[in-house]
């Protein structure tokens, strides 16, 4: 089983999970979705799976970001709304992008 799938199972299902693999944990009801997975994931030796961003330098893109929050910074206190809406589409479309090329392994 990979976490994957654990996250994708119903709490219910979780829950009777917890009872069968850790009987001596109590409070089983009161936990939260999230904290059923890491510990059955604990308790299961499953990794959390972790992300990763191919294909860009993530940290090329950060810094381009930074540079461009303080011209929108600046847009703003000039009050140049042309400017301020150009830096905030690049800024949101530098961010897209970050978050496409990020993959999660497995």
């Amino acid at each position: 089983m990979e976490w994957h799938e654990l996250e994708k199972k119903r709490v219910v299902d979780l829950r009777s999970m917890m009872k069968e693999h850790l009987p001596e944990v109590t409070g089983v009801v009161g936990l939260k979705k999230e904290e059923l997975v890491e510990r059955l994931a604990a308790k299961l030796g499953i990794e959390r799976p972790h992300k990763v961003v191919k294909g860009i330098d993530k940290t090329a893109v950060r810094g381009k970001i930074k540079s461009l929050i303080q011209l929108r910074d600046q847009a703003l206190e000039v009050h140049d709304a042309a400017e301020l809406k150009k830096q905030r589409r690049a800024i949101h479309r530098l961010k897209r992008r970050l978050r496409r090329a990020a993959a999660i392994t497995r």
